[in-house]
């Protein structure tokens, strides 16, 4: 039996999971996943700089834009290491305390990108629902105490998730079901009671799944809002400005809502299935949320191309 902080043991390694039955062209499968790896960190970061060098773009919904894009790097940078030794060199082997670093990272992240999409919700419906009040209610610096808030409550709310898994006992299994390190996944490993883990784990979960909540009831009010509008064009522009929003909160929640379900659920679940459906929750919302915030904003659109044809030149 392993104590993880026990400092005469033997150090604890535990081993994570590529996909199975597909060992022997991981290296080929590295191919593409360093390449939406690339698109993903290029893209969130030409997010950040054109807002960040266009006074234009200095508006409410475009910092909380920003914090989406600064979420979004963290989970691509947080999950990029064990992604890359696995596909490219077969590195199973991790250290558990690496591997303690890392849960948190990605759930410090995955809960921060959480509460960027709840926020963007509300600032949506403030938008619609008081356009000639939008800028005097929503002011830089409350914007930047809104999104600092959120920041400090998603590192508070997963902070105590390592040392809960440090005090664990680990005995024979190590192996774990993803190319990445979650807490749940880690806690199944142990040998001793892990009951405050799993109550502790599963009220993080509610606590992100009820920004979820939330939201779906920011957009009742924005339908009701918008469905007061007299002029039918009018309700059209409304809405179509919240179409980017939509496809970030289904590209965030969508895989995450899956695998929850197959895992509470699924009598004969595929683990290949499960593994492709996790590393896709933590390569998709990076990659896509870029891509849809460009095609479908005009603004961060029309400064990308001004940008791009500057440097051309």
């Amino acid at each position: 039996m392993l104590v993880l902080n026990n400092t005469n043991a033997q150090p604890l390694t535990f081993f994570l999971t590529g996909i199975p039955g597909l060992e022997h062209v991981h290296i080929w499968i590295s191919i593409p996943i360093c390449f939406m790896y690339l698109l993903a960190i290029l893209g969130n970061c030409t997010i950040l700089f054109v807002i960040r060098t266009e006074p234009s773009l200095h508006e409410p919904m475009y910092y909380f834009l920003s914090m989406l894009a600064l979420s979004d790097l963290g989970l691509s940078f947080s999950s990029l290491p064990s992604m890359m030794r696995i596909f490219l060199f077969n590195a199973m082997e991790i250290s558990a305390d690496a591997c303690i670093a890392q849960e948190f990272f990605i759930h410090g992240f995955t809960d921060m990108e959480s509460s960027v999409l709840l926020i963007m919700s509300f600032d949506r419906f403030l938008a619609i629902r008081n356009p000639l009040r939008y800028s005097s209610i929503l002011t830089s610096s409350r914007v930047l105490h809104i999104g600092l808030t959120f920041a400090i409550k998603s590192i508070l709310l997963v902070l105590p998730l390592p040392f809960t898994l440090k005090r664990l006992q680990y005995c024979n299994k190590r192996l774990l079901s993803h190319s990445y390190c979650l807490h749940q996944d880690v806690m199944k490993l142990a040998c001793s009671d892990n009951r405050v883990n799993f109550y502790y784990g599963l009220f993080v979960a509610l606590c992100m799944m009820s920004d979820s909540v939330f939201i779906a009831v920011s957009y009742v009010f924005i339908l009701k809002t918008v469905l007061g509008i007299a002029s039918h064009g009018e309700r059209l522009k409304a809405l179509n400005t919240c179409v980017s929003h939509i496809c970030a909160v289904l590209i965030f929640y969508v895989p995450i809502i899956t695998l929850a379900t197959m895992h509470r659920f699924a009598k004969h679940k595929s683990p290949l299935a499960m593994i492709l459906i996790a590393d896709a929750f933590l390569l998709v919302p990076p990659l896509m949320n870029p891509i849809v915030y460009c095609v479908k904003t005009r603004q961060i659109r029309v400064k990308v191309l001004e940008k791009l044809s500057l440097k051309s030149k």
